[in-house]
């Protein structure tokens, strides 16, 4: 794969270079193979190539001297600049949108996961349509000029439509049912906690430290696509269950944003969100304002938030918690990999989720604290 971008100036703390790389994490982790790279300065992407025409057409020499076989944008190409660049050189030509729902193909293994993957796949494909069957086409109007191409354009257009409701329908279902679980855990008073952060962040490596379980966590963009639940005991709170699920990136997809909003409503509809930071990451804040603005599309920017910075171990932030003006904890600064500060996290939701105040008030135990509380000596400053 050769990887090109074009850097507009934007004031967003992402230079070229910074984007390509983690262009080039992405592509690895789809299982491709970076064998160079190349950006422009522009003012604006241009609207035919992508590229200017000519630093285009000097892809056709970095193709001969690298091999590429595969060609990948870093902005989100229109069907107008994936056309032109797939006949200039040719090769197939992939941007940052398709290739991160490539990898959540990869990375899908629950039914619902393969539900939202495929719908957001056929919802990016559909404008593109027209690109892939251009060489059955036929140009001109009028009687015995339809061609083949057109014919099956039409086709696949009906049968993607035909699939797409069918996939909102299932994954409207799948919406109910969570809507009925988390009812279910509010009556119980279980409170739901919610892992998120920018995907490689270390949200499942702290997950699996919080509650003892074995998820797949590697050092990799996305290894986690599937949301797992998993109750957590925390002495002195209240019963608390975790949720760790899909990791954010910046220009996520869209169609993929939608189509994950079922899952995603784990954190809209938790209790208190623990917002997983890359403590030694270089774009630390522009990794935060990614998460930010995902969690205020789906709606769960006010939700409570404690910010976690991990991966203290490779800085010389030292462990501990935070507090803000009213003395709430704001943010705790630990390792998931090797376990210090997790107490203080674990501390931290004690103080949030305190077990007294989820007692119900006709129980035997919230009769006797409340005994306790009426009998105390009153105490004066």
């Amino acid at each position: 794969a050769f990887l090109i971008a074009v850097d507009t100036g934007d004031d967003d703390g992402w230079t070229a270079e910074d984007s390509l790389a983690e262009l080039a994490s992405l592509a690895d982790t789809a299982g491709a193979e970076v064998v160079g790279a190349e950006w422009q300065n522009r003012r604006h992407v241009d609207p035919n190539w992508y590229l200017g025409k000519g630093k285009a057409h000097e892809l056709l020499e970095a193709k001969r001297e690298t091999g590429f076989t595969m060609l990948i944008a870093d902005d989100e190409l229109s069907p107008k600049q994936q056309k032109a660049l797939e006949e200039l050189l040719p090769v197939k030509v992939l941007d940052r949108s398709g290739l991160i729902l490539d990898i959540f193909a990869q990375h899908a293994r629950t039914h619902e996961g393969r539900l939202q993957v495929e719908l957001a796949q056929l919802e990016y494909q559909l404008p593109r349509l027209t690109r892939m069957w251009t060489h059955l086409s036929r140009t001109g109007g009028g009687i015995g000029t339809r061609g083949p191409g057109e014919t099956q354009l039409e086709t696949d257009r009906r049968l993607i439509g035909k699939r797409v409701k069918l996939l909102r329908s299932r994954l409207a279902r799948v919406t109910v049912s969570r809507g009925v679980q988390s009812r279910n855990r509010r009556r119980a008073e279980v409170r739901m906690v919610a892992l998120v952060g920018y995907t490689n962040a270390g949200k499942t490596t702290l997950f699996n430290r919080m509650t003892g379980s074995g998820g797949y966590a590697a050092d990799q963009l996305f290894a986690t696509l599937d949301t797992t639940l998993r109750k957590v005991h925390v002495p002195g709170a209240a019963p608390i269950v975790l949720s760790d699920t899909v990791g954010f990136i910046r220009d996520l997809p869209h169609d993929l944003v939608a189509a994950f909003r079922a899952t995603l409503a784990e954190a809209a509809d938790a209790d208190l969100v623990l917002h997983v930071i890359d403590g030694a990451s270089e774009h630390r804040d522009e990794q935060v304002a990614a998460v930010d603005g995902v969690l205020a599309e789906i709606g769960a920017a006010d939700v409570p938030q404690i910010r976690v910075l991990n991966k203290a171990d490779l800085t010389d932030i030292p462990t501990g918690v935070e507090r803000d003006g009213c003395g709430t904890i704001s943010s705790v600064r630990l390792s998931a990999i090797s376990g210090d500060g997790c107490v203080s996290l674990r501390s931290a939701l004690a103080e949030r989720f305190p077990v007294a105040a989820v007692l119900r008030h006709d129980s035997d135990e919230y009769e006797q604290l409340s005994r306790d509380v009426r009998d105390a000596p009153l105490r004066t400053a």
